[in-house]
């Protein structure tokens, strides 16, 4: 299939496009574990992308769905489970199992960085301590029960590790928070502006087909499809002075498309193989 596709944004020193490693390099290593965030990392991922969501006990983990029955042997909403209980939880072994079937590797000599739940704080860790600059896109999850308090801790934690400070000069902040909710994204402006935040779009309702966002938002995130039907809006975003971040863009013919409509980054599940495409490694 083809796309009616315009010219490419051509604005001179645009810089290459960020590559982020959606869920870690979630193609090789089960999705949200450290495993998945170490490999992204040494496949030159400029970027991590993570979903965060709030333990009964208060601490934010790295967990896409709001049950963890998918990507897990266990059962349960996370937003009432303690971190203590999903400690005890394998999640990694369902994707050995979706690859090998029955010859999936014993699961006594398993990797505890692809089995074990990850906080994002020992997230935050990795990036701190990577030998180059590594930038983590930070989703949270909405509805939940625990409403605002997901905001307050998460400018909680990334204050702890500087986050929070005002860009120093050239240099952008190297976390940003990304939503389809626009009160989550006025919640963090209001309690720490110097995070950049990202709004993400399912579907281009019509009063944003301009390329305009919610009040404070500098960053549209629309699904790939968004770009396959409306390949212009790439180009509306930027004339109204917004990157775009375009999530979750697999397939080769998708990151030629982004390519050519001149996005600023792409989510992708594949990080090495991306960059590969776009000879950026």
């Amino acid at each position: 299939m083809t796309y009616a596709r315009p010219a490419q944004d051509a604005r001179p020193g645009r810089p290459a496009i960020s590559v982020v490693a959606h869920r870690g390099a979630s193609e090789e290593a089960p999705e949200h574990t450290l495993a998945a965030y170490r490999r992204a990392i040494e496949d030159g991922a400029d970027a991590l992308e993570c979903d965060v969501r709030l333990t009964a006990d208060g601490h934010l983990v790295c967990v896409h769905d709001r049950r963890v029955n998918r990507t897990s042997n266990g059962r349960g909403a996370v937003s009432a489970l303690e971190l203590a209980d999903l400690a005890t939880l394998d999640f990694g072994s369902w994707k050995d199992e979706a690859a090998y079937g029955d010859e999936a590797p014993d699961r006594q000599h398993e990797d505890p960085e692809r089995t074990s739940v990850l906080t994002l704080e020992r997230l935050l860790e990795l990036v701190a301590d990577a030998d180059r600059r590594v930038e983590l896109a930070i989703e949270t999850k909405h509805p939940t029960r625990w409403a605002g308090q997901v905001e307050e801790r998460l400018v909680e934690l990334l204050g702890r590790f500087g986050h929070t400070e005002p860009a120093r000069g050239d240099r952008t902040s190297p976390v940003r928070v990304m939503s389809f909710s626009a009160r989550s994204l006025h919640r963090i402006r209001t309690a720490a502006p110097g995070i950049p935040v990202v709004y993400l779009m399912q579907f281009l309702s019509p009063r944003y087909r301009d390329g305009r966002l919610p009040a404070g938002v500098g960053i549209a995130g629309p699904g790939i499809r968004i770009l396959r039907s409306h390949p212009d809006y790439v180009a509306k975003a930027h004339r109204a002075g917004h990157q775009v971040h375009v999530w979750t863009v697999n397939d080769a013919a998708d990151v030629e498309l982004c390519q050519e409509l001149g996005v600023d980054a792409v989510i992708t599940n594949r990080p090495k193989q991306v960059r590969m495409q776009l000879g950026l490694g």
